[in-house]
């Protein structure tokens, strides 16, 4: 036999006896303690992981209705400019016939045109539509410094003025447009 050889010794009579096995209800015990603790833990990552995929879905959805409010932001407001312009329109047509109707309120609008000139004025041309150069015949001698140039290209009710410096356009399309202008940004003028 080699050095290396091990004896074999007796086991020592007086050790302490090997623990005792667990009783069958404390291995019950300790195996539901057990799938509780996983289950609560399962419970708890499955939570973080439901609410992250929430979060994530509740991102898209904000993300989806923010880029379908953009268009219809857009739209909206070009409603509003195509109303706005029809606006303008039926307006343009009703003051047109109301000048025709009653000659007066195409005179006064004059007038207040050929006021907003200003005093001491000379060589004002009045530009009007031939047909209400006709019309006004009767109101001519209250603006002596004005000379009435016809304008086939100006509508009925149309007015423009060139003075000295001075340039009034008082075309029905342009104090509607204004008017227009002025209900749409009520403050802070044009845009």
């Amino acid at each position: 036999m080699s050095d290396a050889a091990a004896l074999w010794r007796v086991p020592a009579l007086d050790a302490p006896p090997p623990p005792k096995p667990p009783s069958i209800d404390e291995l019950q015990r300790i195996e539901e303690s057990a799938r509780k603790e996983g289950f609560e833990a399962g419970r708890r990552e499955g939570m973080k992981t439901g609410e992250a995929e929430v979060r994530k879905l509740v991102a898209q959805i904000e993300g989806v209705v923010e880029a379908m409010a953009r268009p219809l932001g857009r739209l909206d407001d070009e409603v509003h400019a195509a109303l706005g312009q029809m606006a303008v329109r039926i307006a343009g047509a009703l003051i047109g016939r109301a000048y025709e109707a009653d000659p007066e309120l195409l005179a006064q609008l004059v007038r207040t045109a050929i006021d907003a000139v200003g005093p001491g004025q000379r060589d004002i041309e009045l530009r009007v539509h031939p047909e209400d150069a006709k019309v006004l015949q009767p109101w001519l001698p209250q603006w002596p410094d004005a000379r009435v140039i016809t304008d086939p290209q100006l509508a009925r009710g149309d007015v423009r003025i060139h003075g000295d410096g001075v340039r009034i356009d008082a075309r029905t399309d342009s104090r509607l447009q204004a008017a227009l202008a002025a209900v749409l940004n009520p403050i802070g003028g044009a845009q």
